[in-house]
């Protein structure tokens, strides 16, 4: 393994974001930071990280970007619109591509950073915010062994489990997918699955407490349903991002003439519940589509 630690900078300090920028401090390594929230940032520095003004600025100084950001529109800018990052990397430097896209997108992008003379490491990342900061999340990776060879410390230092997919990029947001269909199906259908015992007025506790130690139980329903029952909707991953996840999968699948039936389901849920006004709030809200059961209070 090389164990040589190289500059990292970090685009994105979202609930994931955060907790690599702050894994990388703490594992020793130079990082540079860079998000439109000055508040987030400074977090970072006060750890120890540093501050960069803009994507061009961070990609001066680092031989691995890794790009923690939502979508697919803002991975390009970040490295391609104003002030992009891709322009001023040294060549042979890594791009380490966290955000949930299509596999379509992800090769694209392997492409032009191919192109520009960069390495991209296809790396999308599962796990929750406090796997994150503790540096054991999930990352599924795909991409060429001079890539691996080049990040390998920083992928070690971020994520308990490292996922090697294949040599080219691509099969890193495949799965990936396949990943956040069953995370959102499973989220759907905890929400139904509460509601149901609400309505039929069972104690939601209760249920909660057998489920989770029964064959019916979910990583999804024991993560999300605690939400439920403090009636705390604060959003971990928003309702609008599974709108957006699931999008990426049903457009897969259309493009391949592959039905869907279940994912098609889940995402005119979250559809719903974003038309409701709960786009912005926890993906557990999704609950709040179901008419005439009383949700517990925020305690």
């Amino acid at each position: 393994m090389n164990s040589v630690k190289p500059p990292v900078g970090v685009i994105g300090l979202g609930a994931m974001g955060m907790g690599v920028a702050m894994s990388l401090v703490r594992e020793g390594f130079e990082v540079h930071v860079c998000d439109v929230r000055p508040e987030v940032v400074q977090k970072v520095v006060d750890a120890g990280g540093r501050r960069a003004e803009s994507p061009a600025a961070l990609a001066r100084v680092v031989d691995v970007l890794v790009i923690v950001v939502v979508t697919a529109d803002q991975t390009e800018t970040v490295l391609f619109g104003d002030n992009g990052a891709a322009a001023c990397m040294k060549p042979g430097s890594v791009v380490i591509a966290c955000s949930t896209v299509s596999p379509d997108f992800a090769k694209s992008l392997g492409k032009r950073l191919e192109s520009a003379g960069l390495l991209m490491i296809d790396g999308p990342i599962s796990g929750g915010a406090a796997k994150a900061m503790a540096g054991e999340m999930t990352i599924m990776t795909s991409g060429s062994p001079a890539a691996y060879a080049k990040c390998e410390p920083v992928l070690e230092a971020i994520a308990g489990k490292i996922y090697r997919l294949g040599d080219e990029v691509g099969p890193g947001s495949v799965v990936k997918m396949v990943n956040q269909l069953l995370a959102g199906v499973h989220i759907a259908a905890a929400g139904e699955a509460m509601a149901l015992a609400i309505r039929a007025g069972a104690d939601p506790d209760q249920v909660y407490e057998v489920i989770t130690n029964s064959a019916g139980n979910s990583w999804m329903f024991q993560n999300r349903v605690p939400h439920i029952l403090a009636g705390d909707y604060t959003p971990l991953s928003a309702v609008n991002i599974f709108i957006k996840d699931l999008g990426i999968v049903l457009d897969y699948a259309r493009k391949s003439v592959f039905p869907l039936p279940l994912s098609a389901t889940a995402h005119q849920m979250y559809m719903q519940a974003s038309a409701a006004g709960h786009g912005l709030e926890d993906d557990s809200a999704v609950i709040k589509n179901f008419p005439g059961i009383k949700l517990p209070e925020q305690k």
